[in-house]
């Protein structure tokens, strides 16, 4: 599995690099903006100062170790992360991105886990929709993929329209796509006296 310091090396170097390389291109703007995560760059350069093409060779001489591959803004729109920056003059607008090779499987509400775990996808997808300053068509899109998701992972969605306000995790309690466990009938499982009953694998799976 390689050395556990291995990260750390490698983002000490990166970090390294850029103090050292990019840093004096950000102080004369001909590149505007230089944000990473881990190996994900997005940059955002002044077109009338510098080119694609010159930026890749520069950034290539740095380390013959390290190859910039660069993906260019497309029909207005540039992928970084899980989002979508969309240039609409004047002005800026985002969309949730999904890779191509991304799946829709979370842990299924047939297997034996926590219903807790069983939510964590859930919560993590609806605060993030909820969250994010997307357009009405954009949201309402999101929500759709989402109960789609939970839909081809068994769960028995109930028809829920999204909500227009913001979702405060403080405040607001998320709809379950889950409907309610027995609780009221615990049954002796290996897990302890008081584990919920799920629906053993033989049964038919619920109908979405």
């Amino acid at each position: 599995m390689g050395s556990p310091i291995t990260g750390l090396i490698a983002e000490t170097l990166l970090q390294s690099l850029e103090h050292t390389h990019i840093k004096s291109l950000l102080d004369t703007k001909r590149i505007i903006l230089y944000t990473r995560y881990i190996d994900d760059i997005l940059i955002i350069y002044d077109a009338t100062q510098i080119n694609l093409d010159t930026m890749t060779r520069y950034a290539n001489s740095i380390n013959s170790n390290l190859e910039l591959n660069p993906t260019p803004e497309n029909n207005n729109r540039v992928n970084f992360l899980d989002l979508t920056t969309i240039r609409n003059t004047p002005q800026l607008e985002i969309d949730v991105f999904r890779k191509s090779t991304t799946t829709d499987t979370t842990i299924n509400y047939l297997s034996n886990h926590p219903q807790a775990y069983k939510l964590a996808a859930y919560r993590f997808l609806i605060n993030r929709v909820h969250n994010l300053p997307l357009k009405k068509n954009r949201r309402e899109h999101e929500w759709q993929t989402i109960l789609q998701i939970a839909k081809n992972n068994h769960f028995t969605v109930r028809p829920y329209p999204l909500p227009e306000t913001s979702y405060d995790a403080g405040k607001e309690t998320l709809p379950s796509p889950l409907p309610p466990l027995n609780q009221h009938n615990p049954q002796k499982t290996k897990n302890g006296p008081h584990s919920p009953s799920y629906p053993h694998k033989s049964e038919k799976s619920p109908t979405c």
